[in-house]
């Protein structure tokens, strides 16, 4: 439950509901016999942070927060104004399975806060939290699902590990390490609360894909943080590395995060996006101008949804991954794809095929909740669907049919981002700043490497 003070969101901590859920936790924790929490959260970059704390001390961490030097994580506040307060989520508790009695711990992700009592604006899942409101008002609820892809590979003591498996697409590998990996860390998913839908081998070698059940943004992007954690954790015991890097291999498909996206009713009883009418391929006018708000905001927002440097090599053509801004039903050439869904109204739904799973999801949901929603507010009409392969098309026929590119490097992307009004108002002014300063030196450090390709081709020739 939350209260609106101001334009800040607070969590009202002394609601029956709260309250609730705080006392069952605290009893799974006493019957549980567990001794540590593991309080979570995650930067500006995507990246999980968290500090464990004796569950001793957890009734009084719920209702006074635990204190810690936010100068030390990225995209928090500057070293004069460090001191921030971890709240945790109660609704986010689990009994972290792979723990033997013993050394029996719990996950909490955490909410952040400043000391003065106000949410933290650059806490990535505060900026979630500000664009499920702001759909809220709208009488509406942005529920979507990500395909998690990633790669599995042997531990060595090189900077380029090899890949676990020669399987291909949906491929059984011989001995079925891979799939037994899978099955483990779909196992350890449902133990989180997490229905698993379907997992397989991707295309490339060692390279896998695990798709959980969709729900509202705030749940699918807890549930995303933690099928990346415990991907990692699984593959690490088992003596191998899972990665969510967006292209760690040359000339093979790169790990893309396609979200599955869909505005329903505030109560979640009615998709938006579904219309009977066949000769709409039953996609209502609510859903064609959330793929127009998302098309017109495709360039600007990829910074955020392709966030990292090497995310760029996955986005080029040739690899199934989309690089120009256009829709399409059947297509994947395209940013937007609407899948056939049969005419059934519950799966009636459009994907985008940029996001990447390096990113950090709350920022990710974000930016494609608005600007869905900005779309649908301002009545965006998209273009007519391209079930054309764009990739083969002439510079000419994209040009004619008004076919823009996505940006060709995180540089490009951050231009874009830097100047666009509607993503500063879709992150906050402080996460915003926070997001474009952290890629920046991101960006800047990345710039001035020499790689061995550069000097296998050059250093010999000049």
């Amino acid at each position: 439950m939350t209260a609106v003070v101001g334009r800040i969101v607070m969590k009202d901590f002394r609601n029956a509901e709260w309250k609730r859920k705080v006392a069952e936790v605290v009893r799974q924790v006493n019957d549980l016999q567990i001794g540590f929490a593991r309080l979570q959260f995650i930067d500006v970059n995507g990246i999980p942070k968290s500090l464990a704390v004796p569950t001793r001390d957890l009734e009084s961490i719920f209702e006074n927060g635990r204190s810690f030097d936010g100068s030390s994580v990225a995209g928090y506040r500057e070293i004069e104004e460090s001191d921030m307060l971890a709240f945790p989520d109660p609704s986010t508790f689990v009994a972290i399975p792979w723990r033997s009695k013993e050394k029996s711990s719990c996950r909490l992700i955490c909410d952040i806060y400043t000391p003065d009592g106000e949410r933290f604006k650059a806490d990535p899942r505060y900026v979630l939290e500000r664009a499920i409101e702001e759909c809220g008002k709208s009488g509406m609820t942005f529920k979507c699902a990500p395909e998690l892809e990633f790669f599995l590979l042997k531990e060595k003591d090189t900077v380029a590990p090899t890949p676990i498996d020669l399987a291909g697409y949906f491929e059984a590998e011989p001995g079925e390490v891979t799939e037994d990996l899978r099955r483990e860390v779909a196992d350890t998913a449902e133990s989180f609360g997490i229905t698993i839908e379907v997992s397989h081998h991707e295309a490339a070698l060692g390279q896998n894909e695990i798709d959980f059940k969709y729900d509202e943004a705030l749940v699918t992007a807890d549930r995303t943080v933690t099928m990346k954690m415990l991907t990692k954790i699984v593959a690490a015991k088992n003596g191998y590395m899972a990665t969510y890097m967006p292209k760690p291999f040359m000339n093979v498909n790169g790990s893309g995060m396609h979200v599955h996206e869909s505005m329903w009713e505030l109560k979640g009883e009615r998709n938006l996006f579904f219309k009977q009418d066949e000769s709409s391929n039953y996609l209502s006018e609510t859903a064609l101008h959330f793929i127009g708000g998302q098309l017109a905001h495709g360039r600007e927002m990829c910074a955020v949804l392709a966030s990292w440097p090497n995310s760029y090599k996955r986005l080029v053509p040739g690899y199934e991954a989309p690089v120009y801004v256009a829709w399409a039903f059947k297509n994947r050439s395209p940013l937007i794809r609407v899948p056939n869904f049969g005419g059934r109204s519950s799966a009636a739904r459009c994907e985008i095929r940029c996001p990447d799973p390096a990113g950090n999801p709350y920022l990710q949901f974000a930016a494609l909740c608005l600007s869905g929603l900005d779309g649908i507010r301002k009545k965006i009409e998209p273009p007519e669907p391209t079930e054309m392969n764009v990739y083969k098309m002439s510079y000419e026929e994209r040009k004619e049919r008004k076919i823009v590119s996505l940006p060709e490097s995180l540089s490009e992307a951050l231009n874009g981002l830097e100047q666009s009004e509607f993503m500063r108002y879709a992150l906050g002014e402080e996460a915003f700043s926070a997001f474009l300063k952290e890629k920046r030196k991101e960006w800047d450090l990345y710039r001035t490497q020499v790689t061995s390709w550069e000097f296998e081709r050059y250093v010999r020739k000049l």
